[in-house]
């Protein structure tokens, strides 16, 4: 099996080849849009392994939430790739790629989802994977919906954006690991079952997801928070 996996939804761009377990990576340079590096990337990390596109089994991309046109790069690149090569794609979210790299049987997955909110998740290790438990919400760092139980661990760059959610897991008693970021390695190991169980989509249904549809607030709307026009 042999899985080309994109991600690129944060500021760390990265891109990934599962070969049978084995994995390779490769991280696009900071500075620079994830446009512009994340395909010569790929390019090379395929040809480094001697493969073509059309030698792949499918394409694995981090379908978000995150940041939009994050999200459109990595959406946009495993579409065109799949078409090419007719492969199927497979979607892997960023909030369960974090819980994966958590690697706690229950993770709240937190992802800065800037304009002073944060995108949360509930994960629960079942059957050898994360599951999902309710929907992916985005929120106010002193609204976000914290563990009612003890064993969770939050998870992701939302604790260091928003120091108030930090001191909020704190004083509830849950642990946190911040900073941790999905990667294409990770989404390629969440994929490979997938794959595996022949689990992909079309290339035409894919889309990002994008939890919610504004880019940014209007001008009336940040002076009203202090903020600059």
């Amino acid at each position: 099996m042999q899985i080309l996996a994109l991600e690129t939804s944060t500021e760390l761009g990265t891109c990934a080849l599962w070969r049978d377990g084995a994995l390779f990576e490769r991280t696009c340079p900071a500075g620079r849009s994830h446009s512009e590096t994340l395909l010569p990337l790929v390019r090379e990390l395929l040809a480094e392994a001697g493969l073509k596109v059309g030698q792949l089994d499918a394409i694995a991309f981090g379908v978000g939430p995150g940041a939009f046109t994050g999200l459109r790069v990595a959406c946009g690149a495993a579409q065109g790739l799949a078409v090419t090569a007719n492969l199927p794609l497979i979607p892997v979210t960023s909030l369960e790629t974090i819980a994966a790299l958590a690697g706690a049987e229950r993770v709240l997955a937190l992802l800065d989802a800037r304009m002073g909110e944060v995108y949360a998740g509930h994960y629960q290790l079942a059957d050898g994977g994360y599951v999902l438990q309710g929907e992916i919400r985005v929120a106010a760092p002193d609204i976000v919906a914290l563990p009612d139980e003890p064993g969770w661990l939050a998870c992701g760059n939302a604790m260091t954006a928003y120091p108030a959610l930090a001191a909020r897991l704190s004083a509830a008693g849950v642990a946190a690991q911040s900073g941790v970021l999905p990667t294409a390695a990770a989404v390629a190991r969440l994929a490979a079952p997938r794959a595996m169980r022949g689990e992909g989509i079309d290339a035409a249904l894919a889309a990002p997801l994008y939890i919610r549809d504004k880019v940014a607030k209007t001008v009336a709307e940040r002076l009203s928070e202090g903020g600059r026009a």
